[in-house]
């Protein structure tokens, strides 16, 4: 599971898989680690798949969550996809792992395209966005020079929250024009963004219809001007629950619906109980004066994501839970700070929690901000069910 070596015989941990079968107190279970609940990371599944069906549409998840190819052949609707990544480290391991079918949803630097060649050369369809007339010359003429075809979309912006062409500028028709040469459109593409900073459901429904506007007025336009767009693809985990129709539409993009976290729980796309996800940490000291709570579990852990600091309920770095993934007083017990690797939970006034409940060596859960970046940097992650590891599963990590 690892590619470092230990040239000092038995200096080298136990493997990975050695954890199967262990509860998570048992002190050879490694502090901190990612915990996924099996029963609700199947809920999940299952509810995104149901979602698309209603919708008419095909789900092509994102990956990006947890980077597995064992989550992966249970979340797409084949094993050879669709599905959508966020790196070329991904898009190589997906593809190696037998998927066919993938689109590198980031804008493609032009020093990446080399990789992209070889990606397709193992037989996957890999596809690149961009958003600009620009790019797309930079692609074609990579294209020309090493005579090979890469299908493109264009990246579309609905709602000014991050890059794309907005549906209505000449800008869209010059980046479609610039495609020559190998370089092929084959759709357009949009991430509905701010559907994360909404405060209603029915907020989310408008972002929703907004996103699907958008998209398919891009796409109609293209088709206008004579070309082919076969793709018309959008996501979001919120405008994928909340969506009332996606009319024009081919496919669905979504990855953190996967595990879930605290800031979709605020968005209303989940339930706390539906997160999937969650940090085993240990306790480690105290600093009683101030009546808190040192664990193993920095922001190296937890990832610095505050992103629940500008919703309704802030939760710091993360809720505490118990061991069976029970938050402690509701969703009152936060780690309220980080450093690298140590963790703060500040015990809060009008509760009858105490220090001596938490003795040094208690293990506890804590359920995430923000998935994606807090699954990343694991070398592998802990499927659990019924209180008892029942895989350990790789993943990618890094950018290339």
């Amino acid at each position: 599971m690892s590619d470092l070596t230990y040239p000092i015989e038995g200096f080298a941990p136990a493997p990975a898989e050695s954890l199967i079968g262990l509860t998570l107190d048992d002190p050879r279970v490694p502090t901190p680690s990612f915990i996924i609940d099996d029963r609700k990371l199947e809920a999940n599944l299952e509810r995104a798949k149901a979602r698309a069906k209603a919708l008419g549409v095909t789900l092509r998840p994102h990956l990006k969550t947890h980077k597995s190819i064992k989550i992966a052949r249970r979340q797409m609707v084949s094993p050879e996809g669709p599905a959508t990544v966020s790196t070329l480290a991904e898009a190589r391991y997906f593809a190696a792992n037998g998927v066919k079918d993938l689109i590198y949803a980031v804008g493609i630097a032009p020093q990446k395209l080399a990789e992209v060649e070889r990606i397709r050369a193992l037989g996957c369809d890999l596809k690149i966005i961009l958003d600009s007339e620009e790019a797309a010359r930079l692609v074609s003429d990579y294209c020309m020079v090493k005579d090979v075809e890469i299908p493109v979309l264009l990246e579309v912006d609905v709602d000014g929250h991050r890059s794309g062409i907005q549906p209505e500028s000449e800008d869209l028709l010059k980046a479609a024009r610039a495609l020559t040469n190998g370089a092929k459109l084959v759709g357009v593409l949009t991430h509905a963004g701010d559907s994360y900073e909404c405060k209603t459901i029915d907020a989310i429904r408008e972002a929703a219809e907004a996103e699907r506007a958008g998209i398919v007025r891009a796409a109609e336009r293209l088709r206008a001007e004579g070309f082919l767009i076969d793709i018309v693809s959008l996501g979001s985990t919120p405008t994928l629950m909340f969506a009332e129709s996606e009319e024009g539409v081919t496919e669905i993009r979504a990855g953190v619906c996967a595990l879930f976290d605290l800031f979709m729980t605020n968005v209303g796309a989940c339930s706390m109980d539906e997160i999937a996800g969650s940090v085993l940490t240990t306790v480690i000291g105290r600093q009683t004066a101030k009546n808190r709570v040192i664990t193993d579990s920095g922001f190296l852990a937890m990832s610095r994501d505050r992103g629940t600091q500008r919703q309704k309920k802030d939760y710091q770095y993360g809720v505490v839970c118990l061991m069976n993934g029970e938050p402690v007083e509701g969703d009152k017990l936060l780690l309220t700070g980080t450093n690298q690797e140590h963790g703060i939970i500040t015990i809060p006034e009008g509760t009858d929690l105490a220090q001596e409940h938490f003795p040094v060596g208690l293990r506890l859960r804590i359920l995430p901000n923000h998935a994606c970046p807090t699954v990343a940097p694991y070398a592998h992650l802990l499927l659990v069910r019924d209180g008892h590891i029942v895989d350990v599963i790789e993943h990618v990590r890094g950018w290339e």
